[in-house]
C-alpha cells in the first residue's frame, strides 16, 4: 500500500492530512501533469462538525489507491505503486480542485 498525504482538508474523509476512506480513485485517464489529475473520492465536508460518520474511523497513512492516470510512471495495471504520494487541494470544494502532486507523466518514456 500507499503513504498518503493529504492537503484536501475540507473533505469528509481527511482526518489530519490522513485518510479515514481506506482507498480512494486519482484521476485522469489522458493527464501529461499533475495540474490535470484529482482525487476522485473528494467529498467535501459540509460544515464544521468532526463527528461525521466518514470521519469516526482512523485517519490512515497507508492505504490503496486505484489510479486512472495512465501515462503516469507509478501506475500498474490502475494501482499506485509509489512509496507515497502527496495530494494537494487545501482550498478544495469539489473532486476538480486537487490534484495528485506525485504524478509523473511518462510520456517521453
Amino acid at each position: 500500500m500507499t503513504i498518503l498525504k493529504c492537503s484536501a482538508v475540507k473533505c469528509v474523509y481527511n482526518k489530519d492530512q490522513l485518510c479515514s476512506k481506506g482507498e480512494i480513485d486519482v484521476t485522469g485517464e489522458n493527464a501529461t501533469n499533475a495540474n490535470e489529475t484529482s482525487c476522485g473520492s473528494f467529498q467535501e465536508r459540509v460544515g464544521n462538525s468532526m463527528t461525521n460518520s466518514f470521519t469516526n474511523g482512523c485517519g490512515c497513512e497507508k492505504i490503496q489507491i486505484d489510479c486512472k492516470a495512465h501515462n503516469c510512471t507509478y501506475n500498474d495495471d490502475c494501482k499506485c505503486t509509489a512509496s507515497s504520494i502527496q495530494v494537494d487541494g487545501s482550498n478544495a470544494k469539489a473532486s476538480c480542485d486537487t490534484r495528485c502532486d506525485t504524478f509523473q507523466c511518462s510520456c517521453g518514456a
